[in-house]
C-alpha cells in the first residue's frame, strides 16, 4: 500500500513551471561577473597597490585592521535598512542595484588614485575613507542581488540553478581580473594601478547594467521581521556547538590564509617576475575545475566532513613540503603547488556546505528553525576572514621589508628596489608557512565535530515532519 500511495504522490506532483526567460537569467549572471571583478580587483590587489605607494607596512596594516572590522559589522547594519526602506515603486532589490551599477565602480576607481605627493598620514586617510565608500557600496549590492532571484521565481529548482550558474559566473569575472590585473601591472606591460582600475571599473559597469534593464521582480512579499543583530548572532553561536566549532576553524585558518596579500611580490622577488603569479594561477585552477564537477559522486561514498577534515589535512602535510622544499627549483615548486592545490580545491569546494548541516541540528535540538542568524554568521565569519591580508601585512614587516614607492612593477623595476635575505625570507613564510599554522591549529576545532551526513539527513526528515522524534532517535548513528 506505501509503494501504491508513494507512486500515486509521485503522479499527482507536477514539475513547477519555469518563470524566468533566458534574457532575464543572463543579466543576473552577468551581474555577478561585474561585482566579482570589483571584489577582485579590491580583493587581490589593493594590498600590493598600499604596499607600493610609500607606505609603512605596520601603519597599511593597522588601516586595514580598521576598514576590514568595518567590512565585517556592516551587512548586519544594511539587513536592517533593508528590510525598512520602501520604495515607490514596490521593488525591493532591483532600486539598490541601479544606485550600485554606479556606485561600485566610482569608488573603485577612487580608492586607487591616492596622490603620489601626499604624507603617509594623507594617504592612509584617503585608503580609509576610499575603502568604507567602496565597501559600502558593495554592501548594497549583496543583499539585494541575493534578494532578487526570490522575487525572479518562487520555483526552488530555477532558483537553485540561477543561483549555481551565478557562483560559476563570479569565479569567471574573479579569474578574468586576476589574470588581466596581473598583466597589466606587471613589468612587461607596465600600466599603473590606476590605469588597471579604471579599465576593470569600465568592464564592471558594462556586466551590471543589463540587471537593470532586464530584472523583473515578479514576487511581491512582505518586510522580514527578523532583525540578525551581533549579539542575537552570539547567542545562536553558543546555543549550537556544531557551527560554533566549524566557524571557529573556519576563521582561524581564514585569517591566517596570508599568501593572498603578497602574491605579486612572491612572483617578482622569489620568482623573477610579476607574471609568474598567472601561470601559478591557472595551474592551481585546474585541480579545482576537476574536482568540481565530481564532487556530487564523490560525497556519495564518502562522508562530507570527513573529506573536508582528512583535506585540510593534506593542505597541512603539502603546504610544509612546499615551505621546506623552497622556491628555488622552480619546476618542483611548481608540482608541489599543484599538488597542495587538490586538497585546497577540496575545501574550497564544499566549505560553506557545513552551514545548514548546523542549522538542522539546530532546529532538531530545539525546535528552532534559525536559518537566517546562521546564515549571518556565514557572512559575518567569510569577512572577518579578510583580516588575513593585515595579519600578513604585520608578520611581513617584522623581517625588514623595504618601503616601496612605485606607481608599476615596471617603476619598480627601473628603480632596482631590492629587499634583504631577511625580508625576503619573511615573504616566504608568510606566503607558505603562515597558512599551514593556520590550517592545523583550525584541525583541533574540527576534530570535535562530529555532525556526519546520514544522522544531518535523519534530523532533516524529522524536521519536516517526516518521522517521530523516536524513530530519528534510533536511526542516529550516535545520541547529540
Amino acid at each position: 500500500m506505501a509503494q501504491a500511495s508513494d507512486k500515486t504522490e509521485k503522479t499527482v506532483q507536477a514539475a513547477p513551471p519555469t518563470m524566468t526567460s533566458g534574457g532575464e537569467r543572463l543579466s543576473y549572471w552577468s551581474y555577478f561577473v561585474g561585482q566579482s571583478m570589483s571584489y577582485t580587483m579590491l580583493g587581490g590587489f589593493l594590498t600590493t597597490y598600499m604596499m607600493m605607494i610609500g607606505i609603512d607596512l605596520t601603519k597599511i596594516a593597522t588601516a586595514m585592521v580598521i576598514v576590514k572590522l568595518w567590512d565585517a559589522v556592516n551587512d548586519t547594519i544594511f539587513g536592517v535598512i533593508f528590510d525598512r526602506v520602501k520604495f515607490k515603486s514596490g521593488n525591493k532589490s532591483l532600486p539598490w542595484l541601479r544606485m550600485t551599477l554606479v556606485l561600485i565602480p566610482l569608488t573603485t576607481i577612487f580608492i586607487y588614485q591616492i596622490p603620489g605627493a601626499l604624507s603617509q598620514t594623507a594617504k592612509i586617510v584617503w585608503f580609509v575613507v576610499g575603502y568604507i565608500l567602496w565597501d559600502t557600496a558593495y554592501t548594497l549590492s549583496d543583499i539585494p542581488i541575493y534578494n532578487l532571484v526570490t522575487m525572479m521565481t518562487t520555483n526552488l529548482i530555477e532558483r537553485n540553478s540561477i543561483l549555481s550558474i551565478a557562483r560559476v559566473f563570479a569565479l569567471g569575472g574573479a579569474f578574468v581580473t586576476s589574470m588581466l590585473a596581473t598583466v597589466l601591472v606587471s613589468e612587461r606591460v607596465g600600466f599603473s594601478f590606476a590605469q588597471t582600475a579604471l579599465l576593470i571599473s569600465l568592464i564592471v559597469v558594462l556586466t551590471m547594467i543589463p540587471v537593470a534593464i532586464k530584472g523583473k521582480e515578479r514576487i511581491k512579499t512582505k518586510p522580514s521581521e527578523e532583525k540578525y543583530s551581533f549579539g542575537k548572532m552570539l547567542h545562536y553561536l553558543r546555543s549550537n556547538k556544531y557551527l560554533l566549532l566549524f566557524y571557529s576553524g573556519y576563521i582561524i585558518s581564514g585569517v591566517l590564509m596570508t599568501q593572498a596579500a603578497i602574491d605579486l611580490f612572491v612572483s617578482y622577488y622569489l620568482f623573477g617576475s610579476a607574471l609568474f603569479s598567472t601561470l601559478m594561477l591557472v595551474l592551481s585552477a585546474l585541480p579545482m575545475l576537476i574536482i568540481s564537477p565530481l564532487i556530487n559522486r564523490i560525497l556519495k561514498h564518502v562522508d562530507k566532513f570527513r573529506l573536508f577534515y582528512w583535506a585540510n589535512a593534506a593542505f597541512v602535510v603539502t603546504g610544509l613540503v612546499v615551505y621546506l622544499v623552497g622556491y628555488k627549483n622552480v619546476l618542483l615548486y611548481i608540482i608541489l603547488v599543484i599538488i597542495r592545490s587538490i586538497p585546497y580545491g577540496l575545501i574550497y569546494t564544499i566549505n560553506l556546505t557545513f552551514t545548514p548541516d548546523a542549522v538542522e541540528y539546530g532546529q532538531f535540538k530545539t525546535g528552532v528553525d534559525a536559518r537566517g542568524v546562521a546564515f549571518a554568521i556565514q557572512s559575518f565569519a567569510a569577512k572577518f576572514t579578510s583580516l588575513a591580508q593585515p595579519i600578513g601585512l604585520f608578520i611581513l614587516s617584522l623581517f625588514g621589508w623595504v618601503t616601496i614607492d612605485a606607481s608599476s612593477f615596471a617603476q619598480l623595476q627601473s628603480m632596482h628596489i631590492e629587499q634583504t635575505a631577511m625580508a625576503l625570507n619573511g615573504l616566504w613564510i608568510t606566503a607558505t608557512l603562515v597558512p599551514v599554522i593556520g590550517t592545523a591549529l583550525a584541525l583541533i576545532p574540527y576534530h570535535f565535530y562530529k555532525l556526519n551526513d546520514k544522522d544531518v539527513q535523519v534530523m532533516a526528515k524529522f524536521n519536516a515532519g517526516e518521522i517521530t522524534r523516536a524513530e530519528a532517535d534510533a536511526a542516529l548513528s550516535r545520541k547529540y
